[in-house]
C-alpha cells in the first residue's frame, strides 16, 4: 500500500511537471499517468511520480482526510 498527495498541475515541460502541493512546489514525473495531463489537472503522486489525474473535488476531499488524519483539523 502507497500514500498519495493530491497535488495542482502548474507548469508542465516535457515528462516533467510542477505540481503545487498546499503552497509547496515540487518537481513531478509525468511518465506514469496514463493519457495527457494538463496545467491545472490534479494528480495523485507518490515518492516524485504521478500516478492518476484526480478531479479537483476528490483531490480537496482527499487533502482534507490527510489534515485530520494527522491533526491539523478537526471535523465538526
Amino acid at each position: 500500500m502507497c500514500l498519495g498527495i493530491p497535488g495542482r498541475v502548474d507548469k508542465i515541460e516535457g515528462e516533467m511537471a510542477t505540481v503545487e502541493f498546499g503552497g509547496a512546489d515540487r518537481q513531478v514525473s509525468l511518465e506514469l499517468v496514463p493519457g495527457e495531463v494538463n496545467v491545472g489537472d490534479y494528480v495523485l503522486v507518490h515518492a516524485g511520480f504521478a500516478l492518476e489525474r484526480i478531479d479537483e473535488d476528490e483531490a480537496r476531499e482527499t487533502l482534507q482526510m490527510l489534515k485530520e488524519a494527522i491533526g491539523l483539523e478537526t471535523s465538526q
